[in-house]
This record gives C-alpha cells, sequence and structure tokens, in this order.
C-alpha cells in the first residue's frame, strides 16, 4: 500500500474580492450560453480538441482518488450508425409505454421522440462509462468508492470543457445501455451511463423553449 507523501501546491497568486467577483460573473455569463442541442454541422471536429476536453474530464475529483470512469470518443461513420440503431430501439420500447406515462409527458415540452439522426450527424459520441471497480497489476480486484459520484463531477467538467472549446453536446441516456459494452469492447464490470454527442451546431439549430427556464438563484441556494 501506498504511503502518504505530500508534494508542494505552489498556489497561483491570490484575487482580489472585486478580481474573484468578476472571474465568476464572466464564467457564469459564459456557462449561461450552454445549451442542449440536437441539431449538429457535419463540420469535422480535431481529435486533438475531444483529446484535451477529455484531459480535463479526468482532472475532476474522485473517491479515494480512484478515477472510476472511462471515455470512449466515437467518430467512425459505421460505428455511430450502430449506435443509433441500438439506441433506438431502446427508446422505441421506453415510448410505447416503457418509460411510464409520467415520464413521457415531462419529456413532452423537451420535443424528444425515438428518432435521433443527431447519433449520426454529429462528428463525435462521446460515451462514458463508470468503472465499478478496478484490477490491481497482479490481478485482484480493488474497490472503487463514490462512483457515481465522481463520474457526475468528470462529465461535468468534460461538458463544460467542450463549452469552453467552442463545441455543444447533448447528454443522451438509452435505458438499457449494455449494447454499448458489447459495440465498444468494453469490459463488464464497466457501466455505461451516456452518451454525449459532440459537435458544432447546425446554423439553424434550436434548442426547446422549456430548457430555457432555470430555476432561479434563491430556489437553489440557501446561505447559513
Amino acid at each position: 500500500m501506498p504511503e502518504y507523501k505530500a508534494i508542494p501546491l505552489n498556489p497561483p497568486a491570490p484575487m482580489g474580492d472585486a478580481e474573484m467577483a468578476r472571474a465568476a460573473q464572466d464564467y457564469l455569463a459564459k456557462m449561461s450560453t450552454r445549451h442542449s442541442v440536437r441539431d449538429f454541422s457535419p463540420q469535422p471536429v480535431p481529435r486533438a480538441v475531444i483529446e484535451a476536453c477529455i484531459a480535463t474530464a479526468g482532472r475532476a475529483p474522485s473517491g479515494a482518488n480512484q478515477q472510476p470512469w472511462h471515455f470512449v470518443a466515437v467518430q467512425r461513420p459505421y460505428l455511430k450508425a450502430k449506435i443509433r440503431a441500438a439506441a433506438e430501439a431502446e427508446e422505441a420500447a421506453f415510448y410505447a409505454g416503457g418509460g411510464g406515462d409520467e415520464w413521457i409527458r415531462a419529456l413532452e415540452p423537451l420535443g424528444t421522440g425515438v428518432e435521433k439522426p443527431h447519433l449520426t450527424e454529429a462528428p463525435w459520441l462521446i460515451v462514458i462509462f463508470a468503472q465499478r471497480y478496478g484490477t490491481r497489476p497482479d490481478g485482484s480486484r480493488q474497490k472503487h468508492y463514490y462512483v457515481p459520484e465522481s463520474v457526475g463531477i468528470a462529465t461535468g467538467f468534460l461538458i463544460s470543457a467542450l463549452h469552453h472549446a467552442g463545441l455543444s453536446c447533448l447528454t443522451h441516456t438509452p435505458n438499457p445501455m449494455k449494447f454499448l459494452n458489447t459495440l465498444l469492447g468494453r469490459p463488464k464490470p464497466e457501466k455505461p451511463v451516456m452518451i454525449l454527442v459532440v459537435g458544432h451546431p447546425d446554423q439553424a439549430a434550436t434548442y426547446p423553449e422549456a430548457a430555457a427556464r432555470k430555476k432561479a438563484l434563491p430556489d437553489i441556494l440557501t446561505v447559513k
């Protein structure tokens, strides 16, 4: 078992209150322009950009620093087509009643449906896997801690990085998603949790009016 060893943080120079407030407001303004879209341009996105954004996701904190995530970046058209076909099959079952009336009614203002053309139109799909456990060099199983929380934080880092790079994305969670392990050759301990559809938005892209309604700060913040 590795022993604890501290290394210097070497933090940047501290900001003044006004500078902090300005930086926080600038970031809020930037992220306020982020919207999930379903209309993507075929314009290519360099692999280096996707790799840098995923590297940012890999900097997220995680339980016991186990980093229980794996990202598969898919650009090959034939593979995107297979993912779309499998996802649409699951969506057809969902909208046929598998999702339940209440869930389907909740989705109506967002305009979702069975067909997912964005899965083949966007230049990249990033499939996010959660690793239930890891494997040590000797082949023994290594327990992972706070896996959903850790992967959720990393996903937030990734979405923010993609937006910062000028890209749009859409979170897609067909249920169940076991077909992704098979199509992408990922091991059984990994659970697919999300497909991020990534690319440039089409010039005529829209987003649901309902999605623009965000809770006000007093509704999401309590200060004690």
